[in-house]
């Protein structure tokens, strides 16, 4: 495994991220013009389909329903990348070295990025039906990057706990600075893994929140691909930025949590030597 000091570089890296996270790009303030605006300009049959997503994100944190990802494929990648350990299991992919597990990820991000700029094009052609489509396509390509990644670095997305934290990163990747900071704040509980399940379980009423942050920001970008032709490349460009904002978060905070972790037992280690 890792030294203690490799694993503080790591984390300062993704403090550091964190931070960066606190500060609003122009195309995060242009997000949050008045949305009652939004409202009067979004068509019905989007409005609808968005709030459809509220009772699909709420039957993924129950049962994973129709979102939940087929491990085997993703642990077969990650065998192939580390043939010198045995992984059969989600849990054995914990075991293998921090570095490994970027790499998956970062893999990830590329392929599942490419793949939503393609669906992006191709529902940027139809207008209103297909951008009517695309939402829920695209949330369900979020989630499954969102679970990918989480077995990249050895959690396990059938685990109810988990997609709540699958929840959060979502939410994260859409918040502002004060959303991003609360979000920290519950995330802690995974880190210290102190009232872990206490703590989580009363987090579940956050996630409704996680759709109507998703309309407010992401709503208005979509209205782009009503544009004839300039609808494809838009379409193509939304939906890869989306993809990788979420890919970024995952991986930064399922780093973190392997980190920490690992941290905790180096300092155990110490600790019983003594």
């Amino acid at each position: 495994m890792e030294s203690k000091e490799q694993l503080l570089v790591e984390l300062t890296a993704i403090e550091k991220w964190e931070q960066e996270q606190k500060h609003l790009w122009v195309w995060d303030k242009i997000a949050r013009l008045p949305f009652k605006l939004l409202d009067k300009v979004t068509p019905k049959v989007i409005q609808n389909k968005i709030a459809l997503l509220l009772d699909e994100i709420g039957n993924f944190i129950q049962t994973g329903g129709q979102y939940l990802v087929q491990e085997k494929s993703i642990l077969t990648k990650i065998q192939e990348a580390n043939p010198e350990t045995k992984i059969e299991s989600v849990k054995d992919v914990g075991a293998i070295k921090l570095e490994k597990m970027n790499h998956i990820a970062e893999e990830l991000k590329k392929s599942r990025a490419n793949m939503a700029t393609v669906q992006g094009a191709s529902t940027g052609i139809g207008g209103l039906f297909t951008l009517a489509a695309d939402i829920p396509l695209l949330l369900g390509l979020s989630l499954k990057t969102l679970q990918e990644i989480a077995i990249a670095y050895g959690y396990d997305p059938t685990e109810k706990e988990e997609r709540i934290f699958i929840i959060k990163c979502l939410q994260f990747t859409s918040s502002d600075v004060v959303g991003k900071k609360a979000i920290l704040n519950e995330l802690s509980a995974f880190y210290s893994k102190r009232g872990h399940s206490r703590e989580m379980m009363s987090q579940l009423q956050g996630w409704r929140e996680v759709v109507y942050t998703y309309r407010d920001q992401f709503g208005w970008k979509k209205m782009m691909q009503l544009v004839p032709i300039a609808g494809i490349v838009f379409g193509a460009f939304t939906n890869r930025s989306a993809i990788l904002d979420v890919a970024e978060t995952a991986t930064m905070l399922y780093k973190k949590r392997r980190i920490m972790e690992r941290l905790q037992e180096i300092n155990s280690q110490s600790g019983s030597s003594v």
